[in-house]
């Protein structure tokens, strides 16, 4: 596995007390907790439901969840230093299938996940630093499925994810400084889709493969320092297929991305340092196809490299360095139906995207270095068939690299 390059901001957190330059984040003045987490699994994980429905009136629910490892570190009102370590070496899968008969009721729900390493590190009103480590070595598969042929369901909603490593960070007028580093070499699969005779409210089937995932969301005048490495590899792929014989409101969506970092915050800094390198082949596939539709949206988005940095604060820096190469990005829409109203099918793929904001109304400042490569193969395509509708519309768009940087009002 590649190694990403450090970056400029790989002293920081050592350098300077995240405490001591962040006004009006509360403190405790007693001795930091102390954390260690260190897990390790060799064994195969997972999680298999069938559910067998005839008829029901209120709707059906199926949730299958597995987690390889998965860590929940929380502090209120104090201060504490974590140290995480997880390597899952063993396949893992999250399997959910609902069997229906005649009637799915008023309103039912599918979802799946499955995850190599999953850790979540949150602060409420204190100080939390430290050092997270994710590394995934075995393949990773969630699959949702609804087998309804001659059966009809009002509002139905299905949810696939397949993670490789997804790490979280919670603040709530809290201060962090943290760096996570996060290395996939597996496959990581998100697919199954729906079939239906009637669909008479809303079908939104969706599915999400990432290879490693940081989320970090910041509230009530927190600030954060953070410095995130992330590499992936083998494939990324999310597929959903529909198929009914009549819908109301449909959506079937697929989004695949080999690292995605996602970073928002409420407060007077956020200082991110972000290194991303993807070698995998990222495919993002969705089809829907339906005899009779009202409206029907089928979405594709695929992408190497996703990093999202923004805060509703004065400052944001931003440190990206993002590289994509190997197998290539794809994504592919496709939507078929006999006659109805409105379709639109989309297909978006990106080798290296990044977005960055800050808040005008804060007298809002942005320090940015950016530095996005692309390598390799990047494609998209839509395909849209209707004997007989009011509108049909296809939009396929594909970019090597993509960056946007803006400050502008909270509301927009």
């Amino acid at each position: 596995m590649r190694r990403p390059a450090k970056t400029r901001l790989a002293g920081t957190l050592a350098a300077i007390p995240i405490c001591a330059m962040l006004s009006g984040v509360a403190t405790s003045q007693t001795a930091p907790s102390t954390v260690l987490n260190n897990q390790i699994n060799l064994g195969d994980v997972f999680a298999e439901q069938t559910l067998n429905v005839e008829t029901v009136t209120d709707g059906f629910s199926a949730s299958t969840i597995a987690p390889a490892n998965s860590a929940l570190v929380s502090v209120r009102d104090t201060d504490a230093v974590l140290t995480s370590n997880q390597d899952n070496s063993g396949q893992v899968l999250a399997h959910g299938v609902v069997n229906l008969g005649l009637n799915g009721g008023a309103r039912s729900h599918i979802t799946s996940t499955a995850v190599g390493n999953a850790g979540t590190a949150a602060a409420d009103n204190g100080t939390l630093t430290g050092r997270v480590t994710q590394l995934n070595t075995a393949g990773v598969t969630a699959r949702s499925q609804l087998e309804a042929d001659h059966a009809e369901l009002q509002d139905v909603s299905i949810s696939t994810l397949a993670q490789g490593n997804s790490q979280g960070l919670t603040l709530i007028n809290a201060a962090m400084g943290v760096r996570v580093s996060q290395g996939n070499t597996a496959n990581v699969l998100a697919d199954g889709g729906s079939i239906a005779g009637a669909i008479t409210g809303t079908a939104a089937v969706a599915g999400t493969a990432t290879g490693n995932n940081i989320t970090l969301s910041g509230t009530e005048q927190s600030a954060a320092r953070v410095i995130t490495e992330q590499s992936n590899a083998g494939i990324t792929q999310a597929s959903k297929f529909t198929a009914y014989g009549s819908s109301y409101l449909s959506s079937t969506a697929a989004s695949a991305s080999g690292n995605n970092l996602s970073a928002t915050n409420e407060g007077p800094l956020l200082d991110v340092a972000s290194n991303q390198y993807n070698a995998a082949y990222v495919r993002a596939q969705a089809e829907a196809t339906s005899y009779q539709f009202s409206a029907a949206q089928v979405g594709a988005h695929g992408v190497g490299n996703s990093a999202l940095v923004g805060n509703y604060g004065p400052e944001v820096v931003l440190d990206n360095i993002q590289t994509n190469e190997g197998g290539g990005v794809e994504a592919l829409a496709l939507f078929e139906g006999h006659d109805g109203y409105d379709a639109v099918a989309t297909a978006t793929a990106m080798g290296n995207a990044v977005t960055a904001y800050a808040c005008s109304q804060c007298s809002g400042q942005m320090t940015i270095r950016n530095n996005q490569v692309n390598s390799t193969e990047v494609g998209a395509r839509t395909t849209t068939t209707a004997g007989s509708a009011r509108s049909i519309s296809g939009i396929t768009t594909a970019t090597g690299n993509n960056a946007s940087f803006y400050v502008s009002s909270p509301s927009h």
